[in-house]
């Protein structure tokens, strides 16, 4: 902590919360008892856990100008690959697209049939550890696959790379390391699914590349999947957490490193409210 004792009592439960604005609210049972109560100024640090349905009690939190640490824009792209890729559109391969209804999905076989394009990969939403991840040989496929068990919308759809690289990067604050992904068998990458790992060395650009999206996302920290396509760089994914198997981190290293991260986020923000 900087400069001597903070304003605030570093957590704030049961009753203690209603004693003084503004308050800092450090986990979800406190959040949700207190629902109701919560104001301008006051502080969730805590990264919040919603039912599949209930993101919009980030909207809610946003309009009530409560402060979140981790960003409420963060953890909404955390929850959500459509979100992402309406975001950050600018950075992942091209012509990957969010599909949210049947029109949207005509509307796609059609632009990739304008650009020759075959083989594409379906990202259900809400799905990770590779799973929900589906490769078809046609955008067609899709489209036909329909009539016998109903798609669930909305999904991301776009074309399948067949030679890339898959670097995962873990971005602590200071802190950055950086393991290519491989799978000889799949073409899935991702090490619960079989794949091995070794050390990358990122390069500035690479850096900066991870950097300009955590800004724009408001990530105090994150896990960014990089797609590598001969000399060009595409996000794939960014996620708050994420799976540690291939990094050096261990995850009693990783979680103090979030922790302090809040916590100097947590008391930044109280020190311009106080």
């Amino acid at each position: 902590m900087r400069g001597g004792s903070h304003p605030l009592s570093p957590t704030l439960q049961g009753d203690d919360f209603l004693n003084r604005p503004p308050r800092i609210i450090r986990d979800n049972t406190t959040l949700f008892n207190h629902y109701p109560d919560l104001a301008h100024g006051d502080i969730i640090c805590c990264r919040i856990r919603l039912k599949p349905g209930e993101e919009h009690v980030l909207l809610d939190l946003s309009r009530k100008k409560v402060h979140a640490i981790p960003s409420l824009n963060a953890q909404l792209c955390s929850r959500s690959k459509t979100y992402q890729t309406r975001l950050f559109s600018a950075y992942m391969y091209p012509e990957t697209r969010v599909i949210y209804t049947r029109h949207d999905l005509m509307a796609a076989i059609s632009r990739y049939g304008q650009n020759g394009i075959g083989k594409v990969v379906l990202k259900q939403e809400g799905k990770n550890g590779g799973i929900g991840i589906f490769l078809f040989n046609h955008i067609e496929e899709i489209y036909s696959s329909s009539f016998s068990s109903p798609l669930q919308y909305p999904f991301v759809v776009q074309p399948f790379v067949e030679r890339y690289r898959d670097i995962r990067v873990i971005i602590l604050s200071d802190y950055v390391e950086a393991y290519e992904r491989e799978s000889l068998g799949s073409f899935r990458h991702n090490l619960h699914c079989g794949g091995v790992s070794k050390q990358h060395n990122l390069s500035n650009a690479q850096l900066d590349f991870c950097k300009d999206i955590m800004s724009k996302g408001e990530f105090p920290y994150a896990h960014i999947d990089l797609v590598l396509v001969e000399d060009h760089c595409y996000l794939a994914e960014i996620n708050l957490r994420g799976g540690l198997k291939g990094a050096s981190i261990n995850g009693r290293d990783y979680q103090k490193m979030t922790t302090e991260i809040e916590n100097d986020l947590c008391e930044r923000f109280a020190e311009t409210m106080s």
